[in-house]
């Protein structure tokens, strides 16, 4: 498989998704990380709008997603295997990587701070019911608003 140009990453993507039974690309997906004081409001560095890329078929992968609308608690483990999965992608510098900055950012504030915890979110669409205060935030954020659950 060629990590190094966008076609290549293009086909390792669909080659994933095969690979997951009845996978459907999400509308929008993140991970997002609790704060480190008492506030409820989680932190996504990165939201993926529209781009069900090779990113979302690696987490899906790692945290047996298949479709729908979904929350995950997320280890530092799993964060750590998505980190390494996606890490081949970086020898293709037709396309950015945000996701790996993100991705790799959290990692460290989950080493810094192990009282903190991780989630993904996975929205196939938009319309669909909120389903954890995590979706609301991501949805809140996406509208330029504050979070409403």
């Amino acid at each position: 498989m060629d990590w190094s140009t966008r076609e290549g990453l293009e086909a390792i993507r669909e080659h994933l998704a095969g690979k997951i039974d009845g996978y459907a690309h999400p509308e929008v997906f993140a991970v997002g990380i609790t704060p480190a004081s008492s506030s409820a409001e989680i932190e996504f560095p990165h939201i993926n709008v529209g781009s069900g890329g090779l990113p979302a078929v690696i987490l899906a992968t790692i945290l047996g997603h298949t479709s729908g609308s979904q929350t995950y608690d997320m280890s530092p483990r799993e964060l750590e295997s998505a980190i390494e999965a996606l890490a081949p992608a970086q020898t293709c510098s037709d396309v950015e990587h945000p996701n790996l900055a993100a991705w790799r950012e959290l990692h460290a504030e989950i080493a810094d701070n192990p009282a903190r915890s991780l989630v993904a979110v996975f929205i196939a669409d938009l319309d669909d019911p909120v389903g954890s205060d995590a979706d609301a935030t991501v949805r809140g954020l996406l509208s330029g608003h504050e979070p409403v659950t």
